[in-house]
């Protein structure tokens, strides 16, 4: 049986950060499009932000990104993301 989720998107990632630090990339994938929404992701520990519809092409760009820089510093790529 699948039921509803016991942690949502922000919590998850929170809890990730403080077993694992920030070794592994997270990528939100959202429907949620305003500007305090993205803050809310990084501020939980995500490393980017994607909003649906989301295209194949920005798919590929944001993770290849984060696939060849995993260790790259979130305010820099906060600062070339915008």
């Amino acid at each position: 049986m699948i039921g509803e989720a016991l942690v949502d998107g922000w919590g998850a990632t929170r809890q990730i950060r403080a077993a694992m630090g920030r070794a592994t990339p997270i990528i939100a994938l959202t429907a949620n499009a305003m500007t305090e929404d993205r803050q809310i992701c990084l501020e939980a520990g995500m490393n980017d932000y994607i909003t649906k519809p989301v295209t194949l092409a920005i798919l590929l760009d944001v993770t290849s990104k984060w696939i060849s820089s995993a260790s790259e510093p979130i305010s820099r790529i906060s600062a070339a993301s915008t």
